[in-house]
């Protein structure tokens, strides 16, 4: 039986990585706001 989560790495990436929240303000505001990690 295969388990629940079948990780993928690029399709995380693609939802939660950089490049997904350059487009939307997040990393703006947290660069405005001083923050030493922008993003994960």
């Amino acid at each position: 039986m295969k388990s629940t989560y079948q990780p993928n790495n690029r399709k995380k990436a693609k939802k939660h990585g950089f490049f997904a929240r350059k487009e939307t303000n997040i990393l703006k505001n947290r660069s405005k706001k001083g923050r030493k990690v922008l993003s994960k």
